[in-house]
């Protein structure tokens, strides 16, 4: 049946704009959120004050601090907080879900103790509801001014896949399908990685052929260790994979790459996190990341000089020079194995 209800649990700019296109396709749609100034101000003058100030919203949406109310019903809830929040606030709302209502993670994350994808999380926590994720090249201010933008829905439940698609496609937001939700998930948790690289690279001055290579070799390298992870790497062709990859590499727009442009123009990591004012997920997720990749011992140089970078101070142009010096690499490695080179 077509989805003629829904929730999305976060306050954030994107949670906001996935709530804003449910309301405009006429779907009944509450929006929770921690802040109660932040609730009045969406229903009372239909704008996000603090994340989307200059959009628009549908007078429709309902915003809400009550969670409850919230999700209680709702035939799909989107999942858009931080990835450190996600556990817990699923927790608060499974006594009210239904075992038929699907829940869909927006949240590009992983939570570090087992090194679990949002999806995984919630699925973790409601083992009973079907679980899909949202995922692409997804800048939410381009979006909340209607400028063309599509994402992938990602789910092992094909009625998922279809409902969801069909609630959030509209003439400037279309959402194509993929049965491969770990890939789709992981593009979107490593790329935050590769983002705050290309960002100090672009902030050096380092030039358009440096930024072509990086951008290339961090495809290469996310689509390496999600393979080991059990993606399928013919995700990493569509939008969740170079898609997103290119944009977050490339867009001032993008929290990640802001990050580490600062870092790039010589502020320490707590002087560009403060700068930003919001969750740089990459920051976060380059910590697991690295950590996984030494125990699984994937080769992932893009990884370990980033972490080297913002944690130990190393001097950002060695990242992209350290490329030069590292062992001979095939170009596509699932067309030519390292091995057979």
């Amino acid at each position: 049946m077509p989805i003629q209800s829904a929730a999305v649990v976060g306050g954030g700019s994107f949670g906001t704009v996935i709530a804003n296109i449910l309301a405009d396709n006429g779907i009944q749609t509450r929006q929770w959120m921690r802040d109660d100034s932040i609730a009045d101000a969406i229903n009372q003058q239909h704008i996000n004050p603090r994340y989307l100030p200059d959009t628009p919203l549908n007078p429709a949406l309902q915003a809400t601090t009550d969670l409850q109310a919230a999700v209680t019903n709702a035939d799909v809830v989107f999942v858009s907080v931080p990835s450190a929040s996600v556990r817990e606030v699923a927790e608060k709302f499974l006594p009210w879900l239904q075992a038929e209502q699907c829940l869909v993670s927006t949240t590009k994350g992983i939570e570090p103790e087992n090194f679990m994808l949002m999806s995984q999380v919630l699925s973790d926590v409601c083992p009973d509801n079907p679980v899909g994720v949202l995922s692409g090249p997804n800048l939410a201010k381009e979006i909340a001014r209607r400028e063309l933008a599509a994402s992938v829905i990602a789910s092992e439940n094909s009625d998922l896949r279809r409902e969801v698609q069909e609630a959030l496609s509209c003439d400037y937001f279309r959402v194509y399908a993929s049965n491969d939700p770990h890939g789709v998930e992981l593009g979107g948790a490593l790329k935050n990685i590769y983002a705050i690289a290309s960002g100090f690279v672009a902030a050096l001055g380092l030039g358009e052929n440096t930024r072509s290579m990086i951008i290339t070799r961090s495809l290469a390298e996310m689509s390496r260790f999600a393979v080991q992870m059990g993606a399928n790497p013919l995700t990493f062709l569509g939008l969740a994979g170079v898609g997103d990859l290119f944009v977050t590499c490339s867009s001032s727009l993008s929290r990640n790459y802001r990050v580490g442009f600062a870092i790039g123009e010589g502020k320490t990591l707590d002087e560009a996190i403060e700068s930003l004012g919001e969750v740089a997920e990459g920051v976060k997720t380059l910590r697991y990341v690295r950590e996984k990749a030494i125990e699984s011992d994937i080769y992932m140089p893009l990884v370990m000089g980033t972490y080297e970078v913002l944690f130990n101070g190393a001097n950002p142009k060695q990242v992209a020079q350290g490329l030069m010096r590292g062992e001979m690499a095939s170009d596509v490695e699932f067309a030519l194995s390292r091995n057979e080179i």
